[in-house]
């Protein structure tokens, strides 16, 4: 028996559906080629991989996670902690392949292979490998046991009902509560020695990739969930609802819920950032076309708008420059003020000249507040 789907109430079929039209939207938007598309995935996919390994306190900068995605040394992020990286990195990537992938089902392997690339580096940890032994989760703070796992003699037999759930159980339930109810299971399950938070978030990425709502990188909540209040709270439902030991039982609205809120805000977020790409754009491209430079540049530029520093091999890579084509629109930007060279050779980056730190600032002052559809209704009310 595993945790059970809970009915909807009036307010979550709500939320739901404004769900659904924020992320038809974001379909419809997305169907029409842009310049800054590739940039804004890499984006969202970096910012997923910050926020998931940032629950398990592997601490990561956006940019430093790009560079690890690009396959570069990151400029700050430790050896220990770029190896956790590249392994979630991997998995996520094998995930988007998955979502798109004609001939799919759930099983075992798959998930235990998804674990393995995550975790392989730590071979004492037997990764992909379903654990021999009892596992306990402990309050970091006071030690205290928290949530004690199934048996081991167990967790075969509830991998298996979990994989034949995700192929065949609840399918008409919305995607969204699937994905829930996927990750909720998969983690209090905790059928390996390491990761299993990493992959129970995953694995709801997955089950939304293959419900064709949006690309992972679009309907992940990864990134939310890894905001430092947010991850208080994911904490404090999943202990509420998952309860101290393995205990299955249908009452788990109050997960579902908690994941239904994140969507809503993850969604506003990504709406606001997919506007804010077009209008930065169209904005630099006038600027840069007054002060004469090569219109490519705006990519560089752009890359310096949403994260704190370019290297130069990423905006070689982005507009297919040689080096030194790249090296000379650099040194024409930090002429002109839009960007600061920082470092030396292979640690040199580019950060916001005085003149696109005033252009950031003055979106900065701009920005929208999400809104909590949940409080939302019961101001309402």
């Amino acid at each position: 028996m595993l945790y059970g789907t809970p009915a909807l109430e009036a307010v979550d079929k709500a939320v739901l559906a404004e769900i659904e039209d924020m992320r038809r939207d974001l379909k419809y938007r997305l169907a029409e080629t842009h310049r800054w598309d590739g940039q804004l995935r890499r984006q969202l996919q970096a910012r997923a991989i910050q926020g998931s390994n940032s629950i398990e306190g592997y601490q990561a900068s956006v940019e430093d996670i790009e560079s690890i995605m690009a396959g570069e040394e990151p400029l700050e992020t430790t050896g220990p902690v770029a190896r956790e990286i590249a392994g979630y990195q991997q998995a996520l990537t094998y995930i988007q392949q998955l979502s798109r992938a004609s001939a799919f089902r759930y099983d075992a392997g798959l998930l235990n292979a998804l674990n393995f690339m995550m975790i392989g580096h730590h071979r004492d940890k037997s990764p992909g490998v379903i654990r021999p032994g009892s596992v306990y989760i402990r309050n970091s703070e006071t030690g205290e046991v928290v949530y004690e796992g199934p048996d081991s003699e167990r967790v075969p037999e509830l991998m298996d009902k979990l994989v034949e759930w995700l192929n065949d159980g609840d399918l008409g339930a919305p995607g969204y509560v699937r994905a829930a109810m996927a990750h909720l299971n998969l983690v209090k399950i905790h059928p390996w020695r390491d990761g299993n938070g990493r992959m129970s978030r995953a694995l709801q990425t997955l089950v939304l990739g293959r419900d064709q709502i949006t690309t992972p990188e679009f309907c992940s909540i990864e990134e939310w969930l890894g905001q430092q209040r947010s991850t208080l709270d994911y904490y404090d439902v999943l202990g509420e609802v998952g309860r101290r030991s393995w205990s299955p039982h249908g009452d788990t609205l109050a997960w579902v819920r908690f994941c239904l809120r994140a969507h809503h805000l993850q969604a506003q977020r990504v709406a606001q950032r997919l506007a804010q790409a077009g209008e930065i754009w169209t904005l630099l491209e006038e600027r840069i076309d007054a002060d004469a430079l090569n219109p490519r540049v705006v990519s560089a530029l752009y890359e310096v708008f949403v994260n704190t520093r370019l290297r130069r091999s990423r905006y070689q890579a982005d507009e297919g420059l040689s080096q030194g084509q790249a090296a000379r629109d650099l040194r024409d930007l930090a002429a002109k003020r839009w960007v600061r060279p920082y470092g030396e050779t292979k640690g040199r980056f580019y950060a916001p000249g005085p003149r696109m730190s005033e252009i950031k600032a003055q979106f900065a002052e701009r920005v929208i507040p999400l809104v909590d559809p949940y409080k939302e209704r019961e101001t309402v009310q």
